[in-house]
């Protein structure tokens, strides 16, 4: 068990957390939640120990080890990957450190047989000898192939650094497990292996994450945090959503009932008060009318950006062909021989573990790079609106958000697009930003305000979702599921693929795969391929 006892963390004047009182027990999961800002990773820190609270402590059952997923992927970049997983409990790897120290020695003394005894023993008992298989399979179960196991972690690309810390986080059976964002930069296979993970996890999980089927699929608890205090709920996301919003309108509506009566005693002490025959009725009222108090409800701190894509023009039945396209980037092939069409009502989603053969994809068809092989043309009613994954350079000026705005603006009205940008939560100063100092979340709420002033009707989003906080993103999935144009996307929420997509396409090896079909039918139908073909081989050995 780890807790929270009067928690308190102030900076400057402002209280992230006032008096914070929570504890997180055996066998649950617990999805904190909350707006950007809110606090959760700097909460999962105060947890962690990295950060120290202005008043109050954290207890953490004797004898338990916590495990963190580290962030920054350039610090195990020395060591071996499988090392690194087993690093995961330092305790364990220092033992096979001294271990294999003492067995190297030339001149092996008794005291270092009376030691390395010791050793063997507390090696036994951390089930050291199961150690390095089981960092492989947790290795595995994300993606990293064997023959990367004894590579070095500064071989890895991104999206592998990332999957080896979190195989570190999860390795050993931690009592405590903190994780934030652990779904960032994984595939849909790496974060199916990761929820059924979780859900077989016997211990203590508290994750921070802003995938709401994610949350819904492992969390067996919700902890909010609103105005510096964090209410705990039983139950997943949707649990939450349901009893927050249930919770406000039985204090609302026990709210009109007071009022009511309080307007009924109002009238009867105003009526009657000077009336000596009722006086006595009168001052009873007037004691019963001191003691309602109404219940205060706070408005959340959670905000939703007005999000709504609206086409200047009718697309037609001509959209996009796509033929032959193929591309190599350094050496690496990332599309071969890709053909398709898009009809008009086609949302696209394209899944699969290689994203770079993705964004290459779509950056061809944004105009922004050009294929080896092969053509492609959009249909002459279409217009486009690009989204791209590395917003980066769009976001180097000291220009502020208003004036880089202006400039994409149908109306050059300084008065208008402030308004915009307000119903993206840009208000007052926030609109004078400087771009280069903007947040991630940020910088993709001015690329989706641009996009909604181009009036396009083909929409190319590659991970529109990444950095934003839960109420940004469903305001974006409201958004794409009813807008009435095309749009060529990819996403690591499942819900968002999942409402949004009617025609699922994988990019592979072996060329494109296109369903037309819901993801959750899509995965359906691959889960029962899957099946066949183990059947098949297990048949083939038998035979």
């Amino acid at each position: 068990m780890i807790s929270a006892n009067n928690v308190t963390l102030r900076l400057g004047k402002r209280a992230l957390f006032e008096d914070v009182n929570i504890k997180f027990t055996e066998g649950n999961c617990y999805g904190l939640i909350g707006a950007n800002g809110a606090g959760k990773s700097t909460f999962l820190k105060i947890l962690a120990g990295t950060i120290e609270p202005t008043k109050g402590s954290i207890a953490i059952t004797p004898g338990q080890r916590l495990s963190v997923l580290e962030q920054d992927h350039y610090k195990y970049d020395d060591y071996q990957v499988l090392d690194t997983v087993i690093l995961g409990n330092k305790r364990l790897y220092e033992i096979m450190q001294e271990k294999d120290a003492i067995y190297a020695k030339e001149d092996f003394t008794d005291a270092d047989g009376v030691r390395a005894s010791e050793l063997e023993a507390e090696f036994a008992d951390l089930n050291g000898w199961e150690a390095e298989s089981d960092a492989a399979t947790l290795l595995n179960g994300l993606g990293i192939d064997t023959d990367l196991h004894y590579s070095y972690v500064r071989e890895l690309d991104g999206g592998q650094k990332v999957k080896v810390l979190l195989a570190k986080a999860l390795f050993g059976n931690p009592d405590i497990l903190l994780l934030d964002e652990p779904t960032n930069h994984l595939d849909l296979d790496a974060i199916a292996w990761l929820e059924e993970f979780l859900i077989d996890f016997n211990n203590t999980v508290i994750v921070v994450s802003h995938d709401r089927y994610f949350l819904n699929k492992v969390c067996t608890h919700t902890a909010d945090i609103d105005y510096a205090k964090i209410q705990l709920y039983s139950g997943n996301y949707d649990f939450w959503y349901e009893s927050s919003q249930l919770m406000i309108k039985q204090m609302k509506e026990a709210n009109k009932k007071k009022e009511e009566k309080i307007k009924e005693l109002q009238e009867f002490i105003q009526r009657f008060s000077a009336n000596a025959s009722k006086s006595k009725q009168a001052t009873s009222r007037k004691r019963a009318l001191e003691k309602i108090q109404l219940d205060e409800i706070r408005p959340s701190s959670r905000k939703y950006p007005y999000i709504d894509f609206k086409p200047n023009r009718e697309i037609g039945n001509e959209v996009l062909r796509v033929e032959g396209i193929s591309k190599t980037i350094d050496g690496v092939k990332m599309l071969d021989n890709i053909s398709f069409t898009l009809g008009h009502d086609d949302k696209v989603a394209f899944v699969g573990p290689n994203v770079n053969a993705t964004t290459t994809l779509f950056r061809i068809l944004a105009g922004e790079m050009e294929p080896d092989e092969g053509s492609y043309k959009w249909g002459v009613t279409t217009s486009q609106a690009y989204f791209p994954k590395d917003n980066t350079s769009e976001f180097t000026s000291d220009d502020s958000i208003v004036d880089w705005l202006m400039q994409y603006s149908p109306e050059k009205d300084v008065t208008y697009v402030r308004g915009f940008l307000g119903r993206m939560l840009f208000s007052g100063d926030d609109g004078l930003k400087k771009l280069n100092v903007l947040s991630g979340g940020e910088r993709v709420r001015c690329i989706l305000s641009k996009m909604m002033m181009s009036g396009a009707n083909c929409l190319i989003m590659d991970e529109p979702t990444n950095h934003l906080d839960l109420e940004s993103i469903t305001a974006l999935n409201n958004s794409l599921i009813k807008y009435p144009g095309v749009i060529l996307f990819t996403s690591q929420d499942h819900q968002f693929v999942q409402t949004v997509a009617n025609r699922i396409m994988e990019l592979t090896p072996g060329g494109l795969i296109d369903k037309h079909c819901t993801y959750d039918e899509y995965l359906e139908n691959d889960e029962m391929a899957r099946k066949r073909q183990v059947l098949n081989m297990e048949v083939e050995i038998n035979d």
